[in-house]
């Protein structure tokens, strides 16, 4: 902890004994992670005020804890249409939303005809060109797309890179292990890690400000979850294009293979948390989603995160429906009793506003966003808006 206070690189035993440590030396690790926090960040939290847009939910991966993707001819398959991203990026707007997330299913074309078939009548061939037709429609609207589409060629990421401010991708795990038989991967090829390492690297080759993060708690062991962190470490040094890395935790959900399975508890997720802040360094953003743990929020400000991640006034998590977000201003509430001060922010952070990492044509709506985020961590209302 010293070490890493003092610009130190740690390598895998050192995150290994990190993760390990014991109940009662936790406090310490929390504070050399908000020490170093505090360094580079202060004590400014932020979040993405979003419209989370599920552009279809068709996946051809079947990760045996994932309740989002479905198969055409189920009651609840979904593709959303024009019009219904217009009038969702509309609302959202006049509700004070910076971002439109498009999220949505893995390669959903090549495992189903009926999705073929439907992206034909919308006009596209595959779904990255609907995704990007679902961008530009977000940006007419005056929000800034973030898309996390699964996997993704270079050409592919090209498409969309002049209609996003960022993208991501988790890399979840860089253990092929979980791809094995009888692991949660197992029937998810997309999931494989050198496959999302590739596209986390072109991104980085593309000067796309990204975002990524690791799963914790679906079977991976500790050695495992250290060198994911050190992956991304790797990556980022290489490229410098991680704009945020998320420490997200498992969550059972009914009607999976893993519904019975045990969930990481607070001081686990605390500890990588703290973790992650130590071999990342002071500099880079770290998240944790509040809606994930809801009673946890003071914990991992703790821990060392400086960022919430996004938060929507309009769209449920369409991927956790069972999380409702938090409210923003109990949440602001909440950090500025343990010290912090909630701020709104755009999807693409500060750092990364420029022309080496933006299309120019998105810098003019990505700097007027940015003015209109009040120094008292309000966004600006639409003029005319209830």
């Amino acid at each position: 902890m010293r070490a890493a206070i003092d610009g130190a690189k740690l390598e895998e035993p050192d995150l290994v004994a990190l993760l390990e440590c014991a109940d009662h030396e936790t406090d310490e690790l929390l504070a050399a992670a908000g020490t170093l926090r505090d360094r580079a960040k202060g004590r400014d939290v932020t979040y993405s005020p979003k419209v989370f847009l599920p552009i279809t939910n068709l996946c051809r991966d079947r990760c045996t804890y994932c309740t989002f993707r479905k198969d055409p001819g189920d009651p609840d398959a979904w593709t959303m249409n024009p019009t219904e991203i217009v009038d969702w990026s509309r609302r959202g707007r006049e509700l004070g939303c910076l971002e439109a997330l498009m999220c949505l299913g893995d390669k959903p074309e090549r495992a189903f005809k009926q999705f073929r078939q439907t992206l034909n009548s919308l006009g596209a061939n595959t779904t990255t060109e609907y995704v990007a037709r679902a961008c530009e429609l977000a940006l007419a609207e005056g929000l800034l797309p973030h898309t996390n589409a699964g996997v993704m060629t270079a050409e592919e990421l090209s498409l969309l890179r002049p209609l996003n401010v960022s993208m991501g991708l988790m890399l979840e795990n860089v253990s092929p292990r979980l791809r094995g038989r009888g692991q949660v991967h197992q029937h998810a090829p997309d999931k494989e890690p050198r496959v999302r390492l590739k596209m986390i690297e072109d991104a980085g080759r593309l000067e796309i400000p990204f975002t990524t993060g690791i799963l914790i708690g679906i079977g991976e062991n500790i050695v495992e979850r250290a060198q994911s962190l050190l992956a991304i470490r790797e990556m980022h040094a290489r490229y410098g294009h991680i704009q945020e890395v998320i420490i997200q935790n498992f969550r059972a959900k009914p009607d999976t293979t893993m519904a019975g399975a045990p969930e990481p508890g607070a001081l686990d997720m605390a500890r990588t948390i703290a973790t992650a802040r130590l071999a990342l360094g002071a500099e880079m953003n770290i998240q944790a989603p509040p809606n994930l743990s809801p009673a946890d929020v003071e914990l991992f400000l703790r821990a060392g995160i400086n960022d919430f991640g996004g938060i929507s006034p309009l769209t449920k998590d369409y991927v956790n429906p069972e999380a409702p977000w938090p409210h923003v201003a109990r949440l602001a509430e909440r950090c500025a009793q343990a010290g912090f001060r909630l701020k709104p922010r755009l999807a693409v952070y500060p750092e990364y506003i420029g022309e080496r990492w933006l299309s120019p044509a998105l810098i003019p709506l990505v700097e007027d966003l940015q003015r209109r985020i009040g120094a008292d961590g309000q966004t600006e209302p639409e003029r005319g808006a209830a």
